[in-house]
């Protein structure tokens, strides 16, 4: 009987523990998400955008001013992710949006209070407006690049896929950026850095939505780090009682366990008694019957398994952007009426020509396969993302081709393009071929590198295999 006492203590002690630690845990998987999330961003701040302030400085002026704007729509932004990482997601976030200044202002705060009409200042129409104002500066292209971006801190209102966003309106800032490297490319390097630290802003958010936000604002589970209650302790397993030990009506749970545990040696008295030949122990054929196996049918188990279906074609003008998608088996695709600020996105396209024509800003190409493409000119960049066995031809100029985790690239360049920047990460089989005597000449991109300390710093030169 002592044993049983005994026994029924220590599980009303385990469960008392298990309460205290998952209220524990709980808030410290809450705290090491935020800790995590403002890590990251603080990351971009003390980086990219710590240089771009610095190179602003440097340079002086507009540029300046401009960057303090900046750096304060960040901050704003800074603050507002603290607050979804410690909230639960509100009903109107519109108006949440709105008092931290995201999105256009209204006259009311978050929770519905009256604010001055002075502390509803929009970040991103104050930076626009900036460059408006000064549109007779010769650093007219640096506030351009930034006015024509900044509306990516958006991103927090973007539902499904907030880092494309980013990239899209990032890709709207080179048309100007080239615009500076092409006046100041040879004369003044403060420039040249002040461009690379401000693109670096938008690559590195991009990495950071795609590490915290892939789909959207990720808010905190619980209501608030702060004010969320514990959570209550698991239920144990319902006592058993008989007629004369029930407890009364209205009383709780746990009272009524206690009350049973307070009765000292009596405590069996509410216990049934099994006979020998309903105990388990003593009779192996009750314990199959007790514990019933499931087993699956070949029915559920098919019916289970998602179906992938293949996604339509796609070829439109979306906005600035030209879409085009899902192509496969040879099909030859022409985008003919094109603007000097429109870009075009192509995406999971196998086995397919696409030949562009004019003048546009940027090419991206991502996920795509066996892929043909021809164009004019850009006055950007053309990128090739996660994609394998693509054929470029340049007609006209580039400025920039970026290969990123690819595996074959063919780039044909044309007389106007031979001085263009070639930047390659993660890739192989790469080749440029150049025009010479009427025919192409080829020469690989290295993909292996030698790097060296010369005593101040490391010095990398491409290297080729030996033998």
């Amino acid at each position: 009987m002592e044993g049983l006492v005994e026994r029924l203590e220590r599980a009303v002690t385990r469960l008392e523990k298990m309460s205290v630690t998952m209220q524990v845990s709980n808030g410290m998987a809450n705290g090491d998400c935020l800790s995590r999330c403002m890590e990251a961003f603080d990351v971009l701040l003390r980086g990219p955008v710590s240089e771009y302030m610095n190179y602003s400085r440097a340079i002086g002026s507009v540029v300046e001013k401009h960057a303090d704007m900046v750096n304060s729509a960040l901050q704003t932004q800074r603050t507002f992710l603290k607050m979804v990482a410690t909230h639960r997601q509100p009903a109107q976030c519109n108006m949440l949006f709105t008092s931290l200044n995201i999105l256009p202002t209204s006259s009311s705060s978050a929770d519905g209070a009256e604010r001055p009409a002075e502390a509803d200042l929009d970040h991103i129409h104050e930076i626009q407006s900036f460059r408006e104002r000064n549109r007779g500066s010769n650093l007219f292209n640096h506030l351009s690049a930034v006015s024509e971006s900044i509306p990516a801190l958006g991103w927090v209102a973007v539902c499904q896929k907030p880092g494309p966003y980013v990239k899209e309106l990032n890709d709207s800032a080179i048309f100007y950026t080239n615009r500076v490297l092409k006046d100041y490319k040879e004369t003044d390097q403060r420039h040249v850095d002040w461009v690379r630290s401000y693109l670096g802003i938008w690559t590195e958010m991009q990495s950071f939505i795609k590490q915290h936000h892939i789909t959207g604002l990720e808010w905190c589970m619980s209501r608030s780090l702060l004010s969320s209650p514990p959570p209550p302790p698991p239920p144990g397993p319902p006592p058993v009682f008989t007629d004369d030990s029930q407890p009364q009506a209205g009383t709780p749970p746990h009272s009524a366990l206690f009350a049973q545990l307070n009765q000292g040696m009596d405590i069996t008295k509410g216990l049934k008694h099994v006979s020998e030949e309903k105990k388990t122990h003593k009779n192996p054929n009750l314990r199959s019957q007790a514990a019933p196996t499931k087993t699956k049918s070949p029915g559920n188990m098919n019916s289970s398994k998602a179906t992938v279906q293949k996604r339509p074609p796609l070829m439109m003008l979306d906005g600035k952007k030209w879409r085009v998608e899902n192509f496969e088996q040879k099909h030859d695709l022409v985008i003919e009426e094109t603007e000097l600020k429109q870009v075009v996105y192509v995406f999971g396209c196998n086995n397919s020509t696409l030949q562009i024509k004019g003048k546009i800003n940027s090419i991206i190409i991502d996920n795509c396969k066996k892929l043909g493409l021809v164009f004019e000119n850009l006055v950007g960049i053309v990128e090739i993302i996660n994609s394998k066995s693509i054929q470029i031809q340049v007609l006209g100029k580039v400025p920039t081709i970026s290969i990123n985790t690819t595996e074959g690239c063919q780039v044909y360049l044309s007389k106007d393009s031979l001085n263009c920047d070639i930047v390659s990460a993660k890739s192989s089989e790469m080749n440029i071929l150049v025009p010479q005597d009427d025919d192409y000449r080829e020469f690989p991109v290295p993909e292996q590198f030698k790097t060296v300390w010369n005593g101040s710093r490391l010095v990398t030169e491409p290297t080729e295999m030996a033998g």
